[in-house]
This record gives structure tokens, sequence and C-alpha cells, in this order.
């Protein structure tokens, strides 16, 4: 998955922020859905703080002993560096090196989430940053936000020896998914799982056993998978029409191989299709 970057280590401490060097990573965007970076053959860069300078940057994250910060204006600014082009964050998904993917699509959470803290919420001051946390408070009425992030679950329904496989509907297709839905306030995300099973699909399930965690950054989100097993055994789907636009039954062997893939979704397709979800049952 996106965020399996290993052997670098990714950290994300704010107490661990330092000055700029000149061998670190500076974060630029354009209308919040593409960052500037250098094409080197197959992979990628973003630019230097010494093709840059350290004036105005924000500290992001640390990816090993690299540094990477946000742009002056909070990355919007445009520095027009020759050789750099700006590039839809959805590549991210597939391009090289990975840690510099990852980085990318986090950096972008990270700038959507500092464009949209300029006054506070409740009673309009302009807002302060933080001194001891990744936050901005209100001077005035002690409002404090953080980086926005949205629970949500995908979930692996499983009958036997077949998977529950879904098409989001008005969406790029990217091939099948899983049902996948938001966590609402006042449930659990076990809770959510039953619910957005029913609405989705008009299915109950039982067992449900978490997988895998992923932070998604392409929608500020962070995903919870889980298997679970249909409640009784009839499969008759009750398709929700405004969310999907397919889901069926399939058997291990019908499923595509994702193995390498960026998203959660596919790891957790390609464990079912190889037999290995059984093998990593968490009790």
């Amino acid at each position: 998955m996106i965020q399996d970057i290993a052997p670098h280590v990714y950290d994300n401490s704010f107490p661990h922020r330092r000055a700029p060097r000149p061998d670190d990573f500076v974060l630029f965007h354009r209308n919040e859905k593409e960052m500037l970076v250098k094409q080197e053959g197959e992979t990628f860069r973003f630019p230097l703080v010494s093709e840059t300078g350290t004036e105005d940057l924000y500290f992001a994250f640390l990816i090993d002993d690299t540094a990477f910060f946000v742009g002056p204006e909070r990355g919007t600014s445009d520095p027009q560096l020759p050789g750099f082009e700006y590039m839809d964050q959805a590549k991210f998904r597939t391009a090289k090196p990975r840690h510099l993917a990852f980085a990318g699509i986090t950096g972008m959470q990270l700038m959507r989430w500092l464009a949209s803290e300029k006054y506070c919420g409740f009673c309009g001051t302009p807002l302060e940053e933080s001194t001891w946390e990744r936050a901005f408070v209100c001077p005035q009425c002690g409002k404090t936000t953080y980086p926005r992030l949205n629970p949500a679950v995908i979930v692996a329904i499983t009958h036997k020896d077949k998977i529950l496989v879904s098409a989001y509907a008005n969406r790029p297709s990217r091939g099948f998914a899983l049902i996948a839905g938001f966590s609402e306030i006042g449930e659990t995300v076990e809770e959510t799982v039953h619910r957005e099973v029913m609405e989705e699909v008009g299915l109950k399930v039982k067992n449900l056993r978490f997988y895998k965690s992923q932070p998604w950054s392409f929608t500020d989100t962070l995903l919870m998978g889980f298997y679970c097993e249909l409640d009784g055994e009839c499969e008759d789907i009750i398709l929700d029409q405004e969310e999907l636009k397919e889901a069926r039954w399939l058997h291990a062997s019908e499923l595509p191989n994702r193995s390498g893939e960026a998203a959660l979704t596919a790891e957790m397709m390609e464990m079912f299709r190889t037999g290995k979800w059984k093998e990593d049952r968490h009790e």
C-alpha cells in the first residue's frame, strides 16, 4: 500500500520539527489537486530548499533525515523553477519512488487543511499557529482546530468461497471495489460496517474481523478494513443505485491480480484471491 515505504521511516511528530536544510524538500500545489515536481527518468522529486529559499516555510514532516516543508503562502506560490511541472495527485498512486509519492499525497492533505484554516469558524478572528502541536488557535475565543481526518470503513463481505465486489455510481471506474463508507456521529466503526452494508446492498453480516488501517490522504480519510461473513444463506442483493452501479458475488478465481497496488481495497481483494486472508486472522 502507498504508506508502506520501508526501509524509509515517516515521522510526523510536531516536536521533531526543525529548521530547513538545503537538501530538504519544499511542497507547492496548484488548485489543491496538483503538486510541483521534476521528472527524472522513471522517478520524480520535489523542489529542494536550495532551489527555493528558506523564507516562510511551514514544517510538514520527516522521512528519514529529510524534512518536507510547505512552501510560501501555504504552498500556493509558484516558484517558476526550470524543469519543474505540476503533476495531478492521482498519479501518486503509481509514481516512484514510493516514499516520495506517499510524501506527496500526505503533503497535499496538509496543504488543503492549511488553506482552509485562516479565520475562526466561531468568531471570525484570524487564527494563529499553535507553538506546541499541529493546530490553529483562535486568540479571541480559544477555539482550536486540527487537521481534518475522516474515519471510514472498507468491508470485504465473504460467503463460502465468494466475495462481494461493487462498482461506484457516477465515478471514474478503476475496476471493482469493496463496500465502503464514512462513520457517522455516535456510532462505532463496527456499527458503520453493518449500516453501510445494509444501505448499499441490503445484506446482514456477522463475524466482523478487523484487518488493517490505511491513511488515505487523497480524501483526507483514515480507512479501517474489515472482513466479515454473510449472515444467512440468501445472497440476493438490494442495490442502492445512488451509491453503486453494480454489485456481484465473485469466486476467488475470478478476481484479477492486484498485488502491489496503493489502496487498502486492492490489498484486501488480493488477500482473498490468494487465500491469505484466512491465514492472517487476528483474534
